[in-house]
């Protein structure tokens, strides 16, 4: 008897204007760092190839620039001159043969510029000068005939994607960019048609709009994203950007509308962007169905959709005509592939991390996945060969390194065994997911041993493994994955007070009640989740920081959500010190920058976040025995998940390699 799709809704055909997509899947526009010189590169067309070939409906191609003064990063694709087509048409065919359908972004960023080629800073424009709070950019005010001229530019632009063989092309008015700003009667204050009442600053878009359809066959999809409520004070206002989504649909301007949220103009606005994983799943839902109630053309709708019943819910409930999926997608291209087969434990779910995606772009490199190292590094890792000669792998420790090489071997074909001296799997993911908003965390662990036991790997849990064990078993490659321990810095300890260690507090030590200092040395979320355990223990906290602020090395959203919840949770924050010394009821800081003593007193104790050491005594050992061995993750250096990963990655793909050595 047969038997229902498991998605109905999520993999039901969907059209736009003359173009059918085959799901209601899609991958957004979004900045991957792979472009040269505003050109499509062979890393690009491999990256959206295997988007494609998992099964994805619908993929958006990265902004594009459509004039010179949008050139908002050293890497933005460029849509100015007909050198672009060509790059285009590439991404078209690798795309086509999976039957996905593909569509341009055309983008001007107006006053939101992050960089220049050269480091010096550029002249950003926009309806007037009115500075923006994130980037401390003040523009220049646009003149009549330069907004003409960008008008032109994304007619242009438009005319050259559907010359590449593009099925349509997206507007971005979304996040506080160019017509965002034109739109925004708090950024333009011009006094011109362009400017004074609502209708005339939906002119800017209206003539975009109007221009591109013009320009492009009548088969052409046109569509739109914009934010409904930038969550901003000043930030446009959701009932104007409704208005406009009103007003475009009904002159039959749009063919789509792609809602988001948030603004780049801001803190508090930006990090919903791409938000992070203490944003409720699929939270701009109700954003979706105002815009569907106002609305007769499909509205599409993204914000931390990440799995496919998520998609379902939302198409079922009337949210959404179609899902945005980027992230999920970047962790696993075969999300569609799989969710169609109701192969849903072999998904590998996005955690939210924001830790090789978003953050990659914000450092200027290529964006990947700490679960999925192999997005952004197709043309390296895309095609695995099975091994024509097997080895045998003993891979030691389950944490997320151990897991990934295990895998990969695996996969290639070898025979593998992982022990693990514990009784559970997941290494120091098990201690992050019991951090304040951090429990979705914990899904990398699930993810990455369900990609060991599907590929065939043997685990021994409470099994340690020492020089003589790895004698006994002689395999052919010996991965060390055996993480790391705690970090104690010099202290000078007077008397008997209570110092203990972030993983003790994580495993439920806790001061007694009054005054806990925590010395939080690297700055990432460690140091702040643990004070946010404290607070919710009952304990007045200072989280003593060696940086300028709270999770300085994390990626902007994420740190910026940390930082809000510290303030609200009422977490004193003491930034630039460093411990030195703790006595019964006080603990001795020093300045970073001055030398100068910080000396709190009333304290009932220190917790130390230092960092980690390795655990490499087995690592050490056998390399000094002549056996082929290979140290990944913590145990060679103590890092963070995503170069475990992807370490664990290398090393299963050159197990052959290493295993001659």
């Amino acid at each position: 008897m047969p038997t229902d799709p498991p998605f109905p809704r999520l993999f039901a055909p969907l059209t736009l204007r003359g173009t059918t997509l085959a799901n209601r899947i899609v991958s957004s526009g979004h900045d991957t760092v792979m472009v040269d010189h505003g050109q499509v590169t062979d890393q690009l067309v491999a990256y959206h190839r295997a988007r494609a070939a998992g099964g994805v409906g619908l993929i958006i191609v990265q902004v594009a620039g459509v004039h010179d003064t949008a050139r908002y990063t050293s890497h933005v694709l460029m849509a100015t001159d007909d050198s672009c087509i060509e790059g285009y048409r590439r991404l078209v065919d690798a795309v086509a043969p999976h039957g996905t359908v593909l569509f341009g972004q055309l983008f001007h960023p107006g006053r939101e510029v992050m960089e220049s080629p050269d480091g010096s800073l550029p002249v950003a424009v926009a309806p007037s000068s009115v500075p923006n709070e994130r980037f401390h950019v003040m523009p220049r005010a646009l003149a009549l005939d330069e907004v003409v001229e960008i008008v032109d530019g994304y007619v242009a632009a438009a005319r050259r994607l559907r010359a590449a063989g593009l099925h349509g092309v997206e507007i971005v008015a979304s996040h506080g960019y160019l017509p965002s700003q034109f739109l925004n009667p708090a950024v333009n204050l011009r006094t011109d048609h362009y400017g004074g009442s609502d209708e005339n600053r939906l002119r800017f878009l209206r003539d975009i709009l109007a221009g591109v359809r013009d320009a492009v066959d009548d088969a052409t999809v046109v569509g739109l994203r914009i934010s409904i409520d930038e969550q901003d004070p000043s930030g446009l206002p959701a009932r104007t950007a409704l208005d406009a989504c009103r007003s475009l649909a009904a002159q039959g301007l749009v063919d789509y509308l792609n809602i988001t949220t948030g603004t780049s103009a801001s803190l508090a606005g930006s990090g919903h962007i791409v938000p992070e994983m203490s944003f409720a799943n699929g939270y701009t839902a109700p954003l979706g169905r105002r815009v569907r109630d106002a609305v007769d053309v499909p509205v599409i709708v993204g914000g931390r959709i990440n799995q496919p019943q998520e998609a379902e819910r939302l198409l079922a409930d009337g949210a959404a005509d179609a899902c945005v999926m980027t992230r999920a997608l970047i962790c696993d291209p075969e999300l569609p592939a799989r969710a169609r087969a109701g192969e849903l434990d072999d998904i590998r779910a996005c955690i939210g991390c924001n830790q090789a995606c978003i953050g990659h772009f914000h450092a200027g490199y290529p964006i990947s996945c700490i679960q999925h190292p192999e997005t952004g590094r197709e043309l390296e890792f895309g095609r695995r060969r099975r091994t024509t000669t097997p080895r045998t792998v003993l891979v030691v420790g389950g944490g997320p390194g151990g897991l990934k090489a295990a895998a990969t071997a695996a996969g290639c074909g070898h025979d593998v065994v992982l022990h693990e001296a514990t009784r559970r799997i997941g290494g120091q993911v098990l201690l992050a997911q019991q951090l304040p908003d951090r429990a979705e965390f914990g899904g990398a662990a699930t993810n990455l041993l369900r990609e060991a036991t599907r590929a065939g790997v043997r685990i021994e849990l409470g099994s340690p493994v020492d020089a003589d064990v790895v004698d006994d078993l002689d395999p052919d490659l010996v991965v060390v994955a055996t993480g790391g321990r705690p970090y104690l810095p010099p202290l000078e300890v007077m008397g008997s007070p209570c110092l203990l260690d972030a993983w003790e507090v994580i495993g439920g030590t806790t001061p007694g009640h009054g005054h806990v200092v925590v010395a939080d040395w690297r700055s990432d979320w460690i140091g702040p989740g643990v004070a946010r355990l404290l607070a919710a223990r009952g304990r007045r906290v200072t989280l003593a920081v060696n940086a300028p602020v709270p999770g300085a090395l994390l990626q902007q959203y994420v740190r910026d959500a940390l930082v809000r919840s510290l303030v609200r949770e009422g977490i004193e924050v003491l930034p630039w010190v460093r411990p030195v010394g703790i006595h019964d009821d006080s603990v001795y800081l020093q300045h970073v920058l001055t030398g100068e003593p910080v000396v709190l007193d009333g304290t009932t104790g220190l917790v130390t976040a230092a960092g980690h050491v390795p655990e490499s005594a087995l690592l050490e050992e056998l390399r000094a025995t002549g056996r082929p061995v290979v140290g990944v993750g913590d145990a060679l250096a103590p890092r963070t998940v995503e170069e475990a990963v992807l370490e664990g990655l290398r090393a299963g793909v050159a197990v052959e390699e290493l295993a001659r050595r």
